[in-house]
């Protein structure tokens, strides 16, 4: 597996309740290096369908699988390694300049994604031809 620069996975701490009422996980400042300005999640993903296909040139993001599982695709334009996410305590950073590719969706997979920044189209490579390209590669 090749590793790729500031890509990498979190834990979240976790707390377990002794009576055995669940878990409860609490991300915050410490645990991001990033505030936090827009949260989203996909649901209802087909197991055969594919999410991402983009790169940010400024935007971070932090992926949590709240349920289920899901596997991501990292990209730096020349290191490429796919990372599988199925632990609601553990995240997945990923920096500005990193192509995303999600797929193989678990039934009832549920992806949470805090952002560092609004939506702003023009922070998107849609096209990972434009993408190598501002790689310099």
């Amino acid at each position: 597996m090749n590793t790729i620069k500031d890509v990498k996975i979190i834990d979240i701490p976790k707390i377990i309740d002794p009576k055995g009422r669940g878990k409860l996980s609490v991300v915050e400042k410490n645990i991001i290096p990033f505030d936090i300005k827009r949260v989203y999640y996909l649901y209802d993903v087909p197991s055969d369908a594919y999410r991402g296909g983009h790169a940010h040139k400024n935007l971070i993001q932090f992926m949590i699988p709240l349920s289920g599982s899901f596997e991501v695709l990292v990209d730096d334009g020349t290191n490429k390694t796919k990372i599988m996410l199925n632990k609601p305590h553990k995240g997945l950073l990923i920096p500005k300049g990193i192509w995303r590719e999600m797929d193989n969706f678990s039934s009832g997979a549920v992806c949470a994604v805090l952002a560092s920044d609004y939506f702003d189209e023009e922070d998107y490579f849609r096209d990972y031809n434009e993408f190598k390209k501002f790689k310099n590669l």
